[in-house]
């Protein structure tokens, strides 16, 4: 896996990935009070959400769960002195579908967290991780 990283100005950067995609981070606050992207931990949150979504909708799927929609919604802590890692992460799934079990939506988040995604188990080294989830049945509607 390849990534590049090129400094524009200010705190602001363009990073492109191996397979060329790119995006905008910075930290650097415009006229009007706003960051010209994601910061660079706010990507590395992002990328631990959509880690763990990716697993839970692939297993559902493998399980032939009528899975429609996943949503992952994190909060978390960091530590107040360099390095400022996180220290807390909790993660709240909001799994849509038709007719789902919980039970098996629950055995996804569990092995994604616990078993597969990677970059849950990196923040694991210096976050406690915690979830919860809720099934929203599409089917009842």
């Amino acid at each position: 896996m390849k990534a590049r990283i090129k400094w524009v100005e200010e705190r602001t950067f363009i990073g492109e990935s191996g397979s060329g995609h790119k995006l905008v981070l910075g930290t650097a606050s415009g006229p009007d009070g706003k960051t010209p992207g994601p910061s660079p931990m706010e990507l590395v949150l992002i990328g631990t959400g959509g880690c763990s979504a990716y697993d839970v909708v692939h297993i559902l799927e493998k399980g032939r769960e009528a899975v429609e929609d996943c949503v992952v919604e994190l909060d978390a802590d960091r530590a107040e002195t360099d390095p400022k890692v996180f220290t807390r992460i909790h993660m709240h799934f909001i799994v849509k579908g038709r007719a789902l079990s919980s039970d098996k939506v629950r055995r996804a988040i569990n092995l994604s967290i616990e078993k597969y995604c990677s970059a849950s188990a990196m923040m694991a080294k210096t976050a406690t991780i915690t979830h919860d989830f809720e099934v929203i049945d599409t089917a009842a509607k």
